[in-house]
């Protein structure tokens, strides 16, 4: 293993149980959501794949676009966020479903 590498991690969901749950909140948006036109706003980049596994289990139209911000300079949080990739599409009037895993480090 490289230096660099991170430490092996903890498994804290299986791989069964965390599929498990992508279907059941995949149904509840279906449930809440199909019919109101949303567009899934991922936050680059620790959403990606997780969204690509929410929205491969939709079934019904909708648009999918990114963002990218950071509020870190170095290694320390500026606490100003800052926008490093806006939309391509605009939200004017449209539902909007935002995607984002939180960074706990």
């Amino acid at each position: 293993m490289p230096p660099d590498s991170p430490p092996d991690l903890p498994v804290i969901l299986s791989q069964r149980t965390l599929a498990a749950r992508v279907h059941r909140l995949a149904a509840e948006i279906t449930r809440d959501v199909a019919t109101l036109d949303p567009v899934f706003i991922g936050v680059l980049k620790g959403s990606l794949i997780f969204m690509s596994d929410l929205i491969r289990r939709l079934d019904f139209p909708l648009t999918i676009d990114f963002l990218a911000v950071s509020s870190y300079h170095g290694d320390t949080s500026t606490g100003v966020v800052h926008i490093l990739k806006d939309l391509d599409h605009p939200i004017t009037g449209r539902l909007v479903v935002l995607v984002v895993l939180v960074d706990s480090g």
